[in-house]
């Protein structure tokens, strides 16, 4: 699992070559498929805000109601291309990818953190942290590079709109 996990970047970027190959958009499903995915943005946003990545166990913002917002935003990221792309091997490509590479790398993710936390990622997974109120910070959506998934989204929204 954490091979699969430290390999989904490159791997999604070979899934996504298939899948704008066998892309079909209409103006419809593009339309739709945005306003997932800029759902799914907003919420990385959200958590890119508050994250402080291999610091802490986050407990501020979505992390107060999801372990992992970040992925969480990733699959409606996903989704929301799915749903522009209109096409059924895209759909299914799309979720096996995310399904088996987001598995593995919450999987890699809790391990890590448990060890280097000394079991508190435990607590925080069991409900028993008390959620911290820290504050929104676009600095920290900047330190997290967000703004890569952003373009990202741009970028493939922008292509397929092309591909229509």
């Amino acid at each position: 699992m954490t091979v699969l996990a430290r390999i989904r970047v490159p791997l999604g970027f070979a899934a996504a070559a298939v899948a704008f190959v066998l892309a079909r958009p209409s103006w419809t499903s593009w339309r739709l498929g945005l306003v997932v995915a800029l759902a799914g943005e907003l919420v990385r946003l959200w958590a890119a805000g508050h994250i402080e990545k291999g610091r802490e166990i986050t407990r501020s913002g979505p992390y107060q109601f999801v372990r992992h917002p970040l992925y969480l935003g990733s699959a409606l990221l996903g989704v929301g291309f799915v749903v522009a792309a209109n096409n059924l091997a895209v759909a299914a490509l799309t979720c096996l990818y995310l399904a088996l590479t987001l598995t593995a790398a919450a999987r890699s993710e809790e391990a890590h953190l448990d060890d280097k936390f000394s079991g508190a990622y435990s607590d925080y997974r069991a409900g028993t942290m008390v959620p911290a109120g820290r504050p929104y910070s676009w600095k920290r959506v900047i330190a997290n590079r967000e703004y890569q998934a952003v373009a990202g989204l741009v970028a493939v929204f922008a292509f397929l709109w092309w591909r229509i």
